[in-house]
C-alpha cells in the first residue's frame, strides 16, 4: 500500500473517531406530551452543559419501542437508551446487552442520592443504568362521593370493604378499573399480594421462588375477591382513561392507580378540594409497608460506539438540579434524594408514602419476566370476571412459571 493511502486512511479514521466523540445516539419511548417535553429540555440543557456534544434522538412509541429494543440493542445499538428498573432490566443484562455503568454511580455519589433504587439498579453487585424518575402507586378518590355515601377514609382493608356496601347502596361503584390493557389490573393484584403477604414473598413470587397454588397466593385473592362484586362491571372493556372519567363524574369512589392518572382526574373537572389519595390499607396486622413505585431507567448498550460521552449523560441526568426540572415537567417524583420535590398536594403526598415504605416494589410487568407477566395479567382480567375460577387459574399460571422459570 501506497504511504499517500496510508495516510489518507488515517485522515479518515481520524475524522471519524473526532465526529463520534462529538455525538451520542439516544433510543428513547417519551412519545406522550409530558415526558416529550422534558426530554426536549433534557438534551438541550445537556447540550448547553457540553458543547462538544450533539445529542441524535430517535424518539418511539410505548409500544413499538418495546418490540424495537431488543433488535436495535444487538444490531445498531445507540450510546443511550431508555428502560426500566429491576426484573425488566434483568434480560439485557444477562444477555450482555447492557453496560456496566459502576464507575458512573462511583464517581458521582450515586450510591449515596439515589439509595432508594440502587437495589433495583444491581445485578452481580454491578450497576446496569441509572434512574431518573419514579412515582407512586395508592388510591385515588372522590371525596364528594364519600360525602354522599356517608363514608369516611378507610384505615384498614376490612374498613375498605365494608364502605364498599354503602356505596353500592348509593349507586356508586366501590372501585372502577379498566383493564382492556390488562396493566391496571396486575396493580390491584400487587398491593393486595403486597399487603396480605409482605414484599418478599411478592418478590418471590415473581422471580419464580414460590409457586402461584400456594395457600398464601390464594390468600390474597380470598382479599381481592371482596371487591371484585363491587368494581366496575365492564370493566374488561374499558381502558383506564374511562375508569378516570368514572371517578371524576362521581360514578365510582376509588381508583386504585398511579400518580400519572391525576392529569386525566383533572381534565375531568377533579380539583384538589375534591380529589383524594390515600395509601393503600392494611390487610395483615403488622405487616411491613411496601409500596409500587415504578422507575424509569436509561442504560448505555454493551455495544454503543461512545461510551465516554454517553457516561458523561448518565452522570448529568442523576444530578440533583436536572431531576429537579425534569420531573417538574413530567409531574412525577425525583430519586436523587436532594432534589426538590414539586408542590402539587399529591407529588407531596407520594413522597411522603415512599420515603417512609419499608420497600418498594416496580410493578408486575417489570418484576416479572415478560412470558409471566402477560399470562398474570391475563389472568387477573380473568378473575375480575369469574373469581369462582381462581383454583383454575392458579393452576394454569403455575404450569406457565414452571416453564418461565425451568
Amino acid at each position: 500500500m501506497s504511504l499517500l493511502k496510508i495516510i489518507a486512511g488515517l485522515g479518515f479514521v481520524l475524522t471519524a473517531s473526532s465526529a463520534l466523540a462529538g455525538q451520542i445516539v439516544l433510543n428513547s419511548d417519551q412519545s406522550d406530551p409530558a415526558p416529550k417535553k422534558a426530554m426536549e429540555e433534557l438534551i438541550a440543557d445537556f447540550q448547553k452543559a457540553n458543547p462538544d456534544i450533539t445529542v441524535k434522538w430517535n424518539n418511539f412509541d410505548h409500544e413499538g419501542y418495546k418490540s424495537a429494543i431488543r433488535n436495535f440493542l444487538t444490531a445498531d445499538p445507540p450510546d443511550v437508551a431508555a428502560w426500566y428498573a429491576g426484573n425488566r432490566m434483568a434480560p439485557f443484562v444477562k444477555a450482555g446487552l447492557f453496560a456496566d455503568v459502576s464507575d458512573v454511580w462511583d464517581k458521582n455519589g450515586l450510591n449515596d442520592t439515589l439509595k432508594s433504587t440502587a437495589s433495583s439498579m444491581t445485578i452481580d453487585g454491578k450497576k446496569w443504568g441509572v434512574p431518573y424518575t419514579y412515582y407512586q402507586w395508592g388510591i385515588y378518590y372522590n371525596k364528594d362521593v364519600y360525602k354522599k355515601a356517608g363514608v369516611s377514609e378507610p384505615k384498614t382493608w376490612a374498613e375498605f370493604v365494608a364502605n364498599c356496601a354503602k356505596f353500592k347502596a348509593s349507586g356508586i361503584d366501590c372501585v372502577t378499573t379498566g383493564t382492556k390493557a390488562l396493566w391496571p389490573a396486575a396493580g390491584m393484584f400487587d398491593y393486595i399480594d403486597l399487603r396480605t403477604n409482605g414484599y418478599e414473598f411478592h418478590m418471590d413470587l415473581t422471580a419464580g421462588k414460590v409457586k402461584w397454588t400456594s395457600p398464601k397466593v390464594k390468600a390474597a385473592f380470598a382479599e381481592w375477591a371482596k371487591i371484585v362484586p363491587y368494581t366496575t362491571a365492564n370493566a374488561a372493556a374499558i381502558d383506564w382513561q374511562d375508569a378516570a372519567a368514572l371517578l371524576a363524574q362521581g360514578k365510582a369512589a376509588n381508583y386504585i392507580m398511579g400518580n400519572f392518572a391525576v392529569d386525566a382526574f383533572r381534565k375531568g373537572g377533579m380539583t384538589n378540594d375534591n380529589l383524594g389519595f390515600m395509601v393503600f390499607p392494611e390487610i395483615t396486622a403488622g405487616l411491613a409497608r411496601a409500596e409500587e413505585a415504578p422507575t424509569d431507567t436509561f442504560h448505555i448498550p454493551a455495544g454503543a460506539k461512545n461510551k465516554e460521552d454517553a457516561k458523561k449523560f448518565l452522570a448529568f441526568l442523576a444530578s440533583p438540579d436536572v431531576q429537579t426540572k425534569m420531573n417538574a415537567t413530567l409531574g412525577q417524583l425525583p430519586v436523587n434524594t436532594k432534589a426538590k420535590v414539586g408542590d402539587d398536594p399529591f407529588i407531596q403526598a407520594g413522597f411522603k408514602e415512599l420515603s417512609s415504605a419499608y420497600a418498594l416494589a416496580q410493578f408486575f410487568d417489570r418484576d416479572a419476566p415478560a412470558d409471566m407477566a402477560k399470562a398474570g395479567m391475563e389472568a387477573f382480567q380473568e378473575f375480575m370476571v369469574k373469581p369462582e375460577r381462581i383454583d383454575e387459574i392458579l393452576e394454569r399460571l403455575q404450569k406457565v412459571a414452571d416453564k418461565v422459570y425451568k
